[in-house]
């Protein structure tokens, strides 16, 4: 039998033309994203988002428009996820390198330019350029297979 395909937020946070990103994996500073999380049930995407940062980041945001709908997954396996993007804004908090993930997944947190975005292995392929780009129509990223 196979796993049910998993859906996801993630928040598209800009601030003084910088991207928040975290770490994708536990223990790991080699992959980023953005901020976000699997969606629980009877939570509607935006709570669920707001959520999800809060924990990750210490963040509180407001939740905008979607942006980016993109999945990926293992070729190899049975994982297949789909993140709903949001473009959300800061509401309150600082990033804090103490700030503690309670799921202990998010260990780093980070504001990056798009310079820096270019150096830095990233997930979805997307990302930047959605990031930068003016609110318009989402985007449809297809699916991509997961780093690992």
């Amino acid at each position: 039998m196979t796993r049910p395909i998993r859906l996801a937020t993630r928040a598209i946070v800009m601030h003084q033309n910088r991207l928040l990103l975290v770490n994708a994996y536990k223990g790991r500073d080699d992959l980023w994203c953005a901020p976000g999380g699997g969606a629980e049930l009877h939570q509607s995407l935006p709570d669920n988002l707001a959520r999800e940062v809060f924990e990750e980041t210490g963040l509180r945001i407001a939740v905008g428009p979607p942006c980016l709908l993109n999945e990926f997954h293992d070729p190899d396996g049975d994982f297949h996820q789909v993140d709903v993007y949001f473009r959300c804004t800061v509401t309150a908090g600082d990033l804090d390198d103490n700030w503690q993930d309670p799921e202990g997944i998010a260990t780093h947190r980070r504001w990056v330019t798009r310079d820096e975005l270019a150096a830095l292995r990233v997930k979805p392929d997307s990302l930047g350029a959605v990031a930068w780009q003016d609110a318009g129509a989402p985007v449809y990223d297809p699916l991509e297979p997961i780093l690992r």
